[in-house]
């Protein structure tokens, strides 16, 4: 694995420490007060094969919050996801005495059709039942599945590995377009790993195709090469990942400890991304750290939309030509906000 370290700070190398470079904090979002410029500090790049990716330092917004992811929650057996024969609406349940956080991306594997969930939400302790917005990742089918639960969900292992599927879905809003982008995920993850990774139950399942043996088995290759880079580092908060030289994404938290938890998952997620998006032969040069830096910044022409997803968690997007920006804020933490995911749009 390349690992190159280096500061943007008066372009001064530090020879004895891992460099950090100085990152924008979005001080204009949502009201909040500006913050210092050396709150959030970038680390990079790694890279693994033609992924690369950049890890996002500060402090906690929210410290001492330990929530429970909702992979966490469904193999605990603490939530309930329900079928609701709608196919852009589940219903969740937090059963438990703990707080759980839903991640915008999630899939939600079995029910009529495996959906992806397209919103964050906060859970409280024994929630009732809670509407979540979904789109359906598999086309076609609409009845139980081998020995799945047709009424229920039991499994979140995966996050939507595709840019292309994340934005026909948050930013879009077309299911047509997220079948469409994800049977195109599914045509490039077959080229790249020399087979076709559509599954004989589901052949439309973007959950069975992120299964697929050869697609893990590849993704593992970038997991190892990478997992490790957040060891030993307690203020990690996010991070955004490049293909191919290209920027895409970034998802930053207001707990070191929560990013921790989605961490695996996360990164599984940019590994069969890169997999798909891979071009033997080409050569790429690692972003630098001043484009990520400029990714990460406000946008002032940026459009920017409020919704209530619940009586709880309020969504801010921010759209502007080059890319979007979506944050979570939770009104039982005085409207702090959570996650902050923003993805670029070419």
């Amino acid at each position: 694995m390349k690992r190159n370290l280096f500061s943007l700070v008066g372009g001064l190398v530090l020879l004895m420490a891992a460099p950090l470079a100085i990152v924008s904090a979005w001080g204009g979002y949502g009201g909040q007060k500006p913050q210092t410029k050396d709150e959030y500090r970038l680390e990079g790049p790694f890279t693994q094969g033609n992924l690369t990716v950049f890890l996002i330092r500060g402090q906690d917004k929210i410290k001492g919050q330990t929530f429970i992811t909702l992979q966490e929650a469904l193999i605990q057996k603490k939530v309930i996801v329900r079928e609701t024969r709608t196919v852009s609406e589940l219903s969740i349940e937090n059963i438990s005495s703990e707080e759980v956080f839903v991640q915008s991306g999630d899939i939600v594997k079995g029910g009529q059709q495996d959906r992806m969930l397209v919103v964050d939400l906060i859970l409280p302790p024994h929630s009732g039942k809670v509407p979540i917005a979904a789109f359906c990742v598999e086309n076609g089918r609409w009845s139980r599945r081998g020995n799945e639960e047709v009424t229920t969900f039991n499994s979140s292992s995966n996050v939507v590995a595709s840019r292309e599927v994340k934005l026909a879905a948050k930013s879009r809003g077309s299911q047509g377009e997220v079948w469409r982008e994800v049977a195109a995920a599914q045509d490039k993850l077959s080229a790249n790993v020399g087979g076709s990774v559509k599954n004989e139950a589901s052949p439309t399942s973007f959950q069975l195709a992120l299964e697929n043996k050869d697609v893990q088995r590849t993704a593992e290759n970038y997991v190892d090469g990478l997992s490790g880079i957040v060891n030993g580092k307690p203020d990690v908060i996010g991070y955004v990942f490049a293909i191919n030289g290209k920027i895409n994404s970034a998802d930053i938290y207001a707990s070191s400890t929560l990013f921790k938890k989605l961490w695996p998952k996360l990164l599984k997620a940019s590994a069969i991304e890169a997999i798909a998006e891979l071009r033997r032969g080409e050569k790429f040069e690692a972003p630098r750290p001043d484009a990520v830096r400029g990714f990460l910044d406000d946008s002032p022409a940026a459009k920017e939309t409020q919704k209530d997803v619940s009586s709880r968690v309020q969504m801010t997007t921010r759209d502007s030509d080059g890319k979007v920006f979506f944050e979570t804020r939770d009104r039982a933490k005085a409207d702090a906000w959570v996650h902050r995911n923003v993805i670029k749009k070419n």
